[in-house]
Order: C-alpha cells, then sequence, then structure tokens
C-alpha cells in the first residue's frame, strides 16, 4: 500500500509537471520532439514567420559534470546546435550568455562546438552578453561572428586559475603528521599536508608552465575568434585594438570597455542582437521566428535524482533536493572570474 501511495504521488506530480509546462507554454507552438527524446522546440516570438532564430542559452557555472539524466552542458548545447545545423529553416542562432565562466575543459568543448557548428552548416551564431560573460563566458563567446553586450556587462577576465589549500599549520596546531608514500618525486605535486620547505621550487614552475600553455590558448582562441569574425563580416564590427594582450590579465571589463578595445562587436541589449542575428543571416522579413529547444519535463530534472551513468555506479540512486551551487573543485584549473573564484 505504502508503494502504491508512492507510486501515486509521483504521478500526480509528473501530471502537475505537465501541467505547468503545459500552461507555462501555451501559446507559443510547443511542438513534438525535433531530434528523439530530449528537447522540443517552442515558439518565443513570431510563431508566423518562416525563417527562424534559435536561442541557445549558457547560463551558470560552465561545466562538464553530468546531470542526473547522465547529460552534461556540453551535451546539450552540442545537441542544441546539431538540431539548428540540421533544421533547414534556422537560419542562425544566438548564444544567450550569462556566466562567470567554469571548467577549461568544458568552456573549450563549447567553443570548438560553436566554430565547429558555423563552418559545417554556415549559419552565423550570434553572443548576446547578459549581466556576465566573464572568463569562460567570453571564451565561449569570442567565436561567434558577432559580440553584443549592454554597456554594464561584466565581462573579459581572460585568464586561468588553479587553486590549492595549504591546511599544515592547522594539522601541526591539532597534533597531526602526514605519512605519505609515492612512487614519484612530483605524485603529491599540490598536496595540502606539506611544509613550506617541502614545496619544491620545480613543483611550482611545473604548474605555473601549465598555467600559462592554458593561458596562451585563451589568447589564441581570442585573436583567432576575432579575426574570424573580422573576416566574415565585411569589415563591420569592431577589431581588436593593438595593445590588446596588456588587458587580458585577468582584469574584468564593463561592456562599454569591452568594446572600446575590440573585444565586442556591438552595445545594446538582447533585441539588438537579434536585430544583428537577422540582418547577418539574410533574413528578409523585418522578423524572425524565435524558438528555443527545450528538454520535455522528467522528474529526475525536476527533483536531481536519477540512476548515475558513470563508470560502474549505474545502479547507484542519486538523491540531491539541495541548493546546486557552483563546485570549483582544488587542483582543477578554471576559465572562471575572480568575483567568483574565491
Amino acid at each position: 500500500m505504502v508503494l502504491s501511495i508512492i507510486l501515486l504521488l509521483l504521478l500526480g506530480l509528473m501530471m502537475a509537471g505537465r501541467m505547468v509546462n503545459f500552461v507555462t507554454h501555451a501559446g507559443k507552438n510547443v511542438t513534438g520532439p525535433q531530434s528523439g527524446r530530449h528537447f522540443e522546440e517552442v515558439t518565443l516570438e513570431n510563431p508566423d514567420e518562416s525563417d527562424k532564430i534559435v536561442v541557445v542559452p549558457v547560463e551558470g557555472m560552465i561545466t562538464g559534470e553530468w546531470d542526473p539524466t547522465g547529460r552534461s552542458m556540453v551535451d546539450v548545447i552540442a545537441d542544441q546546435l546539431r538540431l539548428a545545423g540540421k533544421d533547414s529553416d534556422v537560419k542562425a542562432v544566438i548564444l544567450k550568455v550569462d556566466s562567470p565562466g567554469g571548467e577549461v575543459m568544458a568552456s573549450d568543448d563549447i567553443s570548438r562546438a560553436i566554430s565547429d557548428f558555423q563552418d559545417k552548416y554556415n549559419k552565423p551564431v550570434v553572443a548576446a552578453m547578459g549581466g556576465l560573460a566573464a572568463s569562460g563566458g567570453y571564451y565561449v563567446s569570442v567565436p561567434c561572428q558577432w559580440i553584443v553586450a549592454n554597456e554594464l556587462t561584466i565581462t573579459g577576465s581572460i585568464g586561468v586559475i588553479l587553486s590549492s589549500y595549504n591546511y599544515r599549520g592547522l594539522m601541526d596546531k591539532v597534533g597531526l603528521k602526514p605519512v605519505v608514500f609515492k612512487s614519484g618525486k612530483f605524485k603529491d605535486m599540490l598536496r595540502g599536508s606539506k611544509t613550506p620547505d617541502e614545496i619544491d621550487p620545480a613543483e611550482q614552475k611545473m604548474i605555473q608552465d601549465m598555467i600559462m600553455e592554458t593561458y596562451n590558448k585563451f589568447k589564441d582562441v581570442v585573436k583567432t575568434g576575432r579575426d574570424r569574425a573580422k573576416s566574415k563580416n565585411n569589415g563591420k564590427g569592431r577589431t581588436l585594438v593593438d595593445d590588446w594582450q596588456s588587458y587580458a590579465d585577468g582584469r574584468i571589463l564593463t561592456g562599454k570597455n569591452a568594446y572600446e578595445l575590440g573585444f565586442v562587436d556591438q552595445l545594446g541589449n538582447f533585441q539588438t542582437a537579434v536585430d544583428a542575428t537577422r540582418q547577418l543571416a539574410g533574413i528578409s522579413s523585418k522578423k524572425a521566428h524565435i524558438i528555443r529547444y527545450e528538454e520535455p519535463f522528467s522528474l529526475a530534472r525536476l527533483f536531481g535524482f536519477g540512476a548515475s551513468m558513470k563508470g560502474n555506479d549505474s545502479k547507484v540512486l542519486k538523491i540531491d533536493l539541495g541548493l546546486d551551487l557552483p563546485k570549483v573543485e582544488a587542483g582543477r584549473p578554471y576559465f572562471l572570474s575572480s568575483t567568483v573564484a574565491h
């Protein structure tokens, strides 16, 4: 009986979720899944227009971590770009960015997906920056053919950060002493229980060299993206100032600063980005059919539980009803704004 009650409650929640989904999208032309089971097409504006522009959001911490359904932010964005590419009615994509950045690998994967989409399908992607598009948020924006920012957008923060904690002083206070067995000299790099004397200068140099290699890759992505945009836009938009690298030192910039330095092409709001996208895509009508792809309702996504699909943990049930705060792990490099990293 208890099991029956639980199942009835879950069924009721599912039906309630369906009803919320229906009411939320009433009048928005919700269609069936466009690529199998993952997405539904939702109209945001102008359903009577034939030429479509897809809005793809990049919101919050950029991460490659899997969600309860076994998919990551990178997977979701790549799937949406693939859908937009295969739909002949879709003429362009707006990347709606509101993010402080995040993991280096996830940011790079999304950046590559955007570049590959534009090359493969010959459809422009326009970045529409919200309140925050810094570090990794800028990294995923810069491959776009056109970048629009508000004057007050926080962007820039071009750089890499890797942090750890040294808790040896605390251990000494409580009488704890680490015992470490290792296979090689550098196997315990960034170990937090080292005394200052145990930290090898060669270890510090190795880590700093790795950071600088990743940082140089960031600058190369910026230069390549802005040069590509300049070529595609036939002289329109902004170009990087000659000394742009002196501003790529981790500092944050306002949208206005970024525009003056050539990091973005235009100042404005989301509608400005829509108008720019329509012109770049060659949409003759003064309006376009603005859509987004939405994942269908599921209890796993609503409550944050589901079967873990990593490794051999396929039978482990994960339940998380708490706040999903940004997870910054010690020892992992990030393209992350300094306002969040600490």
